[in-house]
């Protein structure tokens, strides 16, 4: 072995120490960091950032197994041997760039031999060649599968993709927030008399003559062709002006709850609730996620020309999702026409799953997931690349690659978060079905009590009537418990019926749980909540929630 390569055999303790040291410190004050924005988040009531929080731990966690197995799988990947034939197949970089590069390296490498000693040059060729492992496969006339400098770039790369998708789906709920800050004012404005006499439901208007329906109700709006050209220029335009987020606003809540809590509910909170669900979503890296890396890997090809065509993949599809939103509304508002060329009071818009692609809005949070993955993906291989083998290298030969990778993410990102996003979260809420985040956290909690004390009950019950052999059956069953959770249980649901939703708008249906006694519980008028139970669960969402 040469005297340049020191195992721990020839490191001095201290060295080694201190390395530990310095990498135990700083895992300490990163989990640290992690567990005072946990402790933030959970004190300022954010439970839906909180386990977003919670996902990316978990793939700081995933990660850490691939490290694991790379380290210690390097020595088993680096033994396998494959024909030169198989291995020129399906290079990053051309065979002529490859040639430049060795003889760009041979030539540094010549130039160094000068003003080295001897003893150094085992160390270069072990740099270059692929140490122990190149030299085995060189003897059988082959190469290594992967070499171990190959396996080590392979793992920052990796390593950096996370990052770069957590941190590109944090800039882009950022914005996104920022943009919606500005409906703040507008769903102020619900609550004044000036909103409440413009908007008298008393008032018989015509559909057109209707500010909703000066915007949507045109002439182009009877071709399909010139709705979605309009619908893909608005988005570059104004795509969510005041007079469409106050008639959705007014759709979902005469859906959804009770026609007086017009003025009460507080949809801006609604939205701002469900986005930071559907984050939990975005921020993680699913399993099919992760094929479509392989398959990114896989296509990164100099004969495939990936870089002409991969960037634009992102920008089509947002722009596809952008425009096909702006198409619901437009539709939304031919429906109201359809119905009756006169409208009362304020235009009625109707959600409906039917708006969306094969009935599921969800639908689209997938392709915001794919298409914010797909750009960080763009954005952490052009700075990976970059810095792993500097801007000499073949991935950075074309201009035009640098230019499309970097104008095309930022692009992407921006377009995304500023206008895709939040036009997502108002369009969204107006599928067949409500998200659970309608509930406010007061009434979560009372729900969850409700229901623990239900669970209770139920088992209380079926312990009483459980008899073993030879014991007797009491003649007359305790009640007294059972009263008390009725009683419990009414005091509850008179709660609800002032204090369900957002600001005092009413509950749906509570779901009852067997066995306990509700009979004794005061009979009150409710609105009808359509919640798809393939969507929400309420003993998973409440345990989730406390």
């Amino acid at each position: 072995m040469a005297d340049g390569i020191r195992t721990l055999e020839k490191t001095p303790t201290w060295a080694v120490a201190a390395v530990c040291l310095v990498l135990v410190t700083i895992s300490i004050c990163i989990e640290h960091i992690l567990y005072l924005i946990g402790k933030w988040l959970k004190n300022n009531n954010k439970k839906t950032l909180f386990e977003a929080l919670e996902k990316i731990k978990s793939e700081l966690m995933l990660l850490g197994f691939i490290s694991l197995l790379l380290t210690v799988g390097k020595s088993p990947i680096t033994d396998i041997c494959i024909s030169r034939s198989l291995a020129d197949n399906w290079l990053p970089c051309s065979k002529k760039d490859i040639e430049e590069m060795d003889a760009h390296h041979n030539g540094e490498f010549e130039a160094e031999i000068h003003r080295k000693l001897l003893s150094n040059m085992t160390t270069y060729r072990r740099v270059l060649s692929g140490a122990t492992s190149g030299d085995k496969c060189e003897a059988q006339g082959k190469v290594p599968f992967l070499s171990s400098d190959a396996l080590h770039e392979l793992h920052m790369f990796i390593f950096s993709l996370a990052v770069f998708h957590v941190v590109c789906s944090m800039i882009t709920l950022a914005f996104g927030r920022t943009k919606m800050k500005e409906w703040k004012a507008w769903e102020m404005e619900t609550q004044t008399m000036e909103y409440q006499y413009t908007n008298d439901p008393e008032r018989f208007r015509l559909a057109r003559d209707t500010t909703f329906g000066q915007r949507h109700l045109s002439v182009w709006s009877q071709s399909t062709v010139l709705v979605w050209m309009v619908g893909f220029m608005r988005q570059f335009l104004l795509s969510v002006p005041k007079v469409d987020y106050m008639t959705l606003r007014h759709g979902f809540v005469m859906a959804h709850l009770s026609p007086n809590s017009q003025t009460n509910f507080d949809f801006h909170k609604y939205i701002n609730r469900s986005l930071e669900d559907d984050f939990k979503l975005v921020v993680g890296i699913s399993p099919p996620i992760w094929f479509l890396a392989v398959l990114f890997l896989l296509f990164s090809t100099s004969s495939w020309k990936s870089y002409l065509w991969l960037p634009f993949i992102p920008l089509i599809i947002i722009l596809l999702v952008g425009t096909k939103l702006q198409v619901i509304i437009t539709k939304m508002g031919l429906r109201i026409q359809e119905r009756g060329a006169v409208v009362k009071g304020t235009p009625l818009v109707q959600p409906a799953n039917d708006l969306f692609w094969f009935n599921r809005p969800q639908l689209l949070l997938y392709l915001i997931h794919f298409v914010l993955f797909q750009n960080a993906f763009q954005l952490a291989f052009f700075a990976w690349s970059r810095y792993e083998y500097g801007p000499k290298s073949c991935f950075h030969k074309n201009k035009a690659d640098f230019g499309i990778k970097i104008s095309m993410g930022v692009f992407v990102l921006i377009l995304c978060s500023y206008v895709t996003l939040p036009l997502y979260a108002l369009v969204t809420q107006m599928g067949s079905t409500m998200k659970p985040t309608v509930f406010n956290d007061q009434v979560v909690k009372a729900l969850h009590r409700w229901h623990q004390n239900a669970k209770k009950q139920v088992k209380l019950n079926r312990d009483s009537n459980f008899t073993t052999p030879g014991s007797t059956r009491p003649s007359t069953p305790p009640h007294s418990t059972s009263g008390s959770t009725s009683n419990h249980s009414a005091q509850l649901m008179s709660k609800f019926h002032d204090s369900a939703f957002e600001q005092g708008s009413t509950v749906g249906t509570l779901p009852r749980a067997t066995g306990v006694g509700m009979n004794d519980c005061p009979v009150i008028d409710q609105h009808k909540i359509d919640v798809d139970s393939t969507e929400f669960s309420f003993e998973q969402y409440i345990e989730l929630q406390i």
